[in-house]
C-alpha cells in the first residue's frame, strides 16, 4: 500500500511570520521614529536637496508653457488697461488745462479786486518735507512722530498736512524728531469755514466715530444752511492754520427735533492711517495776524450830582 504522502498534515498556504497587527505597529513606530529624528536632527535634509536639485530642470520645463499662457493673458490685460489709462489721461490733461486757465484768470481778477479794495494781500506759507516714523501706539490718543525736530527749524504748533489736506498739528517738538496730533483726535479742534455759504464752525475730533469720519462740528444749529458732500477749509481765525486749507467733508448730519444742535460727522480729507510724508508748514508769522482791537476801559461813572440845597436853620 502506498504511503499517504499528506499523512503528515495538511499543507497551509498562508505565509509564516508576524501577525499583520505587528507589522502595522512596527511600521507605525518606525515612522513616528523617523519623523521625530528628522525634526530633531535633520536626517533627511540632504536627501531633500538632491531630490529638489534633480527634480528643479523637470519643473522648470513644464512650469513654462504655464508661465507663457499667463504671460500672454497679463500682456493682453495690461495692454488694455494702459490704452484705458491713456484716453483717461488725455481726457484729465485737457480738462486740467482748461482748469488751469480759468484759475489763473480768477487769481489775475481776485489780486486786482483786493488792490482796488486796499485789503491784506493772502499770506504766502512755506513749509519743509518729512517722514512719518511710526505712530504712537495709544488706542485713546491719534499721533505720529516725524523724523524733523528742532534742528531742521520744526516749531511747537506748527500745522501738517500731506498731499490731500491737514493732517494735524505739531504739539511736541525734540532735537531731531516731532509728535503731530492728528485732527481725529479727541483733544484736538480747528477752525474751519464753509465755503460754499460762508458759515464758521469749529471741528472737533473724534476717533469713536461710528461713521468713519473721525471729525465732528458741534454747536451747530438745526437749521444751518450746511449739506452732505460740502468742503470744509481752514478759517485762519485761530492764527495758526493758514485760511483755505482743506480739512474734511461733511459726510453725515443728524437733525433731531429735540435738540435744536445738530449732530455733524466730518471725514478728514487727509489719510490719518498710514501716511509716509507729510509737509510741516511755517507758523504764521504775529505780524502777519490781523491786529486785534484794544481792550475797551469800562470807566463806571456815576450819576450826574446835583447841588444841595442848604438846610434851614
Amino acid at each position: 500500500m502506498a504511503r499517504n504522502v499528506f499523512s503528515g498534515g495538511i499543507p497551509t498556504f498562508r505565509p509564516q511570520g508576524p501577525s499583520a497587527n505587528v507589522r502595522l505597529a512596527l511600521c507605525v513606530a518606525l515612522a513616528v521614529f523617523l519623523m521625530v529624528a528628522d525634526v530633531r536632527f535633520k536626517l533627511t535634509e540632504p536627501l531633500r536637496k538632491a531630490v529638489a536639485t534633480v527634480l528643479f530642470p523637470l519643473q522648470w520645463v513644464m512650469l513654462q508653457p504655464v508661465l507663457l499662457a499667463q504671460g500672454g493673458a497679463k500682456y493682453f490685460e495690461d495692454l488694455h488697461t494702459a490704452q484705458a489709462a491713456a484716453v483717461t489721461a488725455e481726457k484729465n490733461a485737457i480738462a486740467l488745462t482748461h482748469r488751469a486757465n480759468l484759475v489763473e484768470t480768477l487769481d489775475h481778477e481776485n489780486q486786482r479786486l483786493r488792490q482796488l479794495l486796499n485789503l491784506v494781500p493772502r499770506l504766502k506759507t512755506e513749509g519743509r518735507a518729512a517722514q512719518v516714523v511710526y505712530e504712537t501706539a495709544d488706542a485713546f490718543n491719534r499721533r505720529v512722530v516725524i523724523d524733523k525736530g528742532e534742528v531742521a527749524g520744526i516749531a511747537r504748533g506748527s500745522p501738517v498736512m500731506d498731499e490731500m489736506g491737514v493732517l494735524g498739528q505739531v504739539t511736541r517738538v525734540f532735537p531731531m524728531s516731532a509728535e503731530v496730533t492728528l485732527l481725529t483726535d479727541r483733544e484736538q479742534a480747528i477752525p474751519v469755514l464753509n465755503p460754499r455759504t460762508g458759515a464758521r464752525a469749529v471741528a472737533y475730533g473724534d476717533p469713536t466715530n461710528a461713521y468713519g469720519g473721525g471729525m465732528e462740528l458741534r454747536f451747530m444749529p438745526s437749521n444751518a444752511d450746511i449739506q452732505e458732500g460740502d468742503l470744509l477749509t481752514t478759517s485762519g481765525v485761530d492764527g495758526v492754520y493758514a485760511p483755505g486749507l482743506p480739512v474734511a467733508r461733511i459726510v453725515k448730519i443728524e437733525r433731531r427735533a429735540d435738540s435744536p444742535f445738530a449732530r455733524v460727522y466730518c471725514e478728514p480729507l487727509a489719510q490719518m492711517f498710514g501716511t509716509q510724508f507729510v509737509m510741516v508748514i511755517n507758523p504764521l508769522p504775529e505780524d502777519a495776524l490781523p491786529p486785534r482791537p484794544p481792550a475797551e476801559t469800562k470807566t463806571q461813572e456815576g450819576p450826574a450830582s446835583t447841588p444841595r440845597k442848604g438846610k434851614r436853620g
